[in-house]
C-alpha cells in the first residue's frame, strides 16, 4: 500500500478514537484522565505516536556552575495559572541558605527572571523559560583542574570527554544545577496549591545527628519547626547537635553528610501507573531524588527497615470512615503508613513519606590523595570553592524536585490544556471514585 494511503487510513483511525473519547465524555460525564494515544504506520517498518492532548509535562536545565547563568525550560504547563516568581525567589533564597554552606553562596543573590510562557503573571501554555543569573561568571577565566577530586565526577568526566581538565566536567556536574530544579519545581507548587497538595521537606541526620520528631505532625507544623533554625530540622535540640558537627568537620578540614525527607499530602489516590514500569511513581519520585548531585540512596516508607519485619509488621491495615469520604482520600484510611503513601507505583491517599541519603561533599580543604592526569604522579586534589555540609540546602533540592513529579502524574491523569479542564477533571474523578460501590450498597 502506498504511504500516502496508509497515512490517510489511520488519520481516519484517529477520528474514530476523538469520537470515541469524546462520547465517553459527554456519555459518562467523565472526562478522559489519560491522554489518549494511536500509531501512524509510515508503511516502511515505522510508526509515528501521536498523544490527543496537551504536551506532557517535562523540564530540562542548562548552564555551568560559573557560566552566565542556569536555565529551566518546562513544557506542558496548562494555561492560566498564575505564577508567583517571590514564590519561587523564597525557594532560591533557602537553597542559598541552611548552616555549612561555602563562600560561592556570599556572592549569589538568586532570582528567577521568567524570559518566556508567562503574560501579566499567568500562563499561556507554551514553554516557560527560567533564568537564574550566577554572579559568579568566570568560566573562561577560571583555571584548569589536573588533579581530579575522589567522591567527585572529575576522573570518570575527563575519561569520558578524553581529556585531562577536569573543569570541562565539575562545571555542569556542579549543585549550581539545582537552582534550576529548584526554580522549576518551585513553579508547579502554584498549580498543587490549587489542588490543596502541600510538600514539606527537611533534614533528619547529619553526621550521626539523628533528629526526632512527631512525623505526624501536620505539614504546616513540620515547616513551622524546621524555619526554625539553620540546619532545616524540625527537632530543635538535634539541630544543635548537627551545627555543632558541621563546625566540627570545618576545623579538621573535613565535610559531612546526612538524610532528607520529604512528604507530600492532600493528593488522590491513583497517581503513577502499574501498567508500565516506568510510570511506576516511587520509580520516578527515586529517580528525581537519586539524582541530585551527590545523593546516594533513597527509600520510601518504611524502606529498608521492611526487609527486617514480617509481612504482618509491614503491611498497612485498611479501614473506612465515612466522615472523610470528601476529603481527597476518599474516606480510606491505613493504620499506619509503612508503604509510605505508595503501593503498586501508584498513590493510596496517604502521605507520601520518601528519605534520601547524601554523601559528604566529595571537596575537603586538606585534600585527598589523587593523581595529576597530565604528569599521572601522585599529587593531592585540587580545592574548589565549596561548602562543608550542603544537606540543608539540598533538603530544599529534595523538596522541589518531587513537587515536579507529583505535578508531572497529576497532569498525567488530569491533564488538559488550562487550568479551568484539569480542575474539571479532577472534579470528575473524584465523584466517581466516590461512587464507587454505591449500587451495591443500595442493593
Amino acid at each position: 500500500m502506498p504511504h500516502s494511503v496508509r497515512l490517510r487510513s489511520s488519520y481516519a483511525k484517529i477520528n474514530g478514537y476523538v469520537n470515541s473519547a469524546l462520547e465517553m465524555a459527554e456519555g459518562g460525564g467523565l472526562l478522559p484522565t489519560r491522554p489518549p494515544t494511536v500509531s501512524l504506520s509510515t508503511g516502511i517498518g515505522s510508526e509515528y505516536h501521536v498523544t490527543l492532548a496537551m504536551t506532557r509535562l517535562d523540564y530540562r536545565t542548562a548552564g555551568e556552575s560559573h557560566g552566565r547563568m542556569v536555565l529551566a525550560l518546562v513544557e506542558g504547563m496548562p494555561a492560566g495559572i498564575h505564577v508567583d516568581e517571590e514564590r519561587i525567589n523564597a525557594e532560591l533564597r533557602r537553597r542559598q541558605g541552611g548552616y555549612g554552606r561555602g563562600g560561592r553562596m556570599k556572592i549569589e543573590r538568586d532570582a528567577v527572571i521568567v524570559l518566556s510562557g508567562v503574560r501579566n503573571g499567568t500562563s499561556i501554555g507554551s514553554p516557560i523559560a527560567l533564568q537564574v543569573i550566577n554572579r559568579d561568571f568566570r568560566i573562561d577565566e577560571a583555571p584548569k583542574v589536573l588533579r581530579p577530586r575522589p567522591g567527585h565526577a572529575d576522573l570518570a568526566g575527563s575519561l569520558k570527554w578524553l581529556t585531562t581538565d577536569c573543569r570541562n566536567t565539575l562545571e555542569r556536574a556542579s549543585a549550581r544545577e539545582t537552582a534550576a530544579r529548584v526554580a522549576a519545581g518551585a513553579m508547579m507548587r502554584c498549580l498543587l496549591d490549587q489542588f490543596e497538595i502541600d510538600i514539606v521537606g527537611y533534614v533528619v541526620e547529619i553526621g550521626g545527628e539523628i533528629a526526632e520528631f512527631d512525623r505526624d505532625a501536620t505539614t504546616d507544623e513540620l515547616r513551622r519547626l524546621r524555619d526554625d533554625n539553620e540546619a532545616y530540622c524540625p527537632d530543635g535540640n538535634a539541630a544543635k547537635r548537627m551545627i555543632a558537627a558541621i563546625k566540627k568537620a570545618k576545623r579538621d578540614k573535613d565535610t559531612l553528610g546526612g538524610v532528607v525527607e520529604v512528604q507530600v499530602e492532600g493528593h488522590p489516590p491513583g497517581l503513577g501507573s502499574c501498567l508500565r514500569w516506568q510510570d511506576k511513581l516511587d520509580g520516578r519520585l527515586m529517580q528525581a531524588v537519586g539524582s541530585i548531585q551527590a545523593f546516594k540512596g533513597v527509600e520510601i516508607g518504611l524502606g529498608f527497615a521492611a526487609a527486617r519485619r514480617p509481612g504482618s509488621n509491614v503491611h498497612d491495615e485498611i479501614d473506612f470512615d465515612p466522615a472523610l469520604r470528601e476529603s481527597p482520600q476518599l474516606g480510606f484510611t491505613r493504620r499506619s503508613n509503612n508503604a509510605g503513601g505508595l503501593e503498586g507505583g501508584m498513590t493510596n491517599g496517604q502521605r507520601i513519606v520518601l528519605r534520601g541519603v547524601m554523601k559528604p561533599i566529595s571537596t575537603l580543604l586538606r585534600g585527598l590523595d589523587s593523581v595529576n592526569l597530565d604528569t599521572k604522579q601522585p599529587e593531592r586534589s585540587d580545592y574548589e570553592r565549596s561548602d562543608v555540609c550542603a544537606v540543608p540546602a539540598a533538603s530544599v533540592v529534595a523538596e522541589n524536585v518531587v513537587a515536579f513529579e507529583i505535578a508531572r502524574v497529576f497532569l498525567e491523569k488530569f491533564g488538559g490544556d488550562t487550568i479551568v479542564e484539569v480542575r474539571a477533571a479532577y472534579t470528575s474523578y473524584l465523584a466517581a471514585a466516590r461512587s464507587l460501590g454505591d449500587k451495591n450498597a443500595k442493593g
